[in-house]
């Protein structure tokens, strides 16, 4: 594998134009904006890792669902420390039969507050909220299409 298939990275969302625009907007007002901690960073356990608090309960339904999760991060919100988050929230999900069922039905749902990658050199999946002011709600709607997707699964 060549150094540049390694890094290789698919994005299969769809948005316009002005979307990606606004999102670089979002950006380089987060990078000029002074940052201040106002709350630390809340973790629990999971699986021999740390996660998020906000986004525990729906790794923990994924993981129960046969998605496998790798990395996450709740996002940075303008209630946390600023310094201690990644920019946007996300998770990575290991690539099966599952999990593309799964972003297809994603993708439906969170439409424009949904950015989905995939790395074929490591058969995996980035989902990650498209823009900064839509971390929290990336982790309460993954949640939320996780436990509709669960109900659908058990019909």
């Amino acid at each position: 594998m060549s150094r540049g298939e390694e890094f290789d990275e698919h994005v299969l969302s769809i948005h316009s134009q002005e979307r990606w625009m606004r999102k670089r907007r979002e950006v380089d007002e987060w990078e000029k904006r002074q940052k201040f901690i106002k709350k630390q960073k809340e973790t629990v356990s999971f699986l021999n890792d740390e996660v998020d608090t906000q986004l525990f309960p729906a790794l923990s339904l994924l993981n129960d669902m046969n998605i496998v999760t790798q990395y996450s991060c709740a996002g940075v919100s303008v209630w946390d420390d600023p310094l201690n988050h990644s920019l946007y929230a996300y998770v990575t999900v290991l690539d099966s039969e599952e999990t593309r069922d799964f972003i297809n039905y994603l993708q439906q749902g969170m439409r424009h507050r949904l950015l989905v990658t995939y790395e074929p050199a490591r058969k995996r999946y980035d989902l990650s909220s498209f823009y900064i002011q839509h971390n929290r709600s990336f982790c309460f709607l993954l949640y939320r299409y996780a436990i509709c997707w669960k109900s659908r699964m058990q019909w």
